[in-house]
């Protein structure tokens, strides 16, 4: 499972990083994470808010950072 972390690097963006990071870790479920600040890689995905999580190529959440609970959800 590839999990991307899309932001420039803004707050809300490490935030969202450090929580993807934290579930990942806490679930074992072995993922690997990207963090994004490509805004070409951003846009060919459709993303135009950020922060967004991406899990394998689908797009999970845009302009904020997804609950613990979510996180969860979409990796297990």
């Amino acid at each position: 499972m590839i999990i991307k972390v899309l932001g420039p690097g803004c707050a809300r963006c490490e935030e969202a990083e450090r929580l993807v990071r934290k579930i990942v870790q806490e679930t074992g479920c072995g993922a690997t994470v990207e963090k994004v600040t490509d805004l070409r890689e951003m846009m060919a995905l459709g993303v135009m808010a950020t922060p967004a999580v991406v899990v394998d190529g689908r797009v999970m959440c845009t302009g904020r950072t997804p609950s613990e609970e979510e996180l969860r959800n979409w990796i297990s």
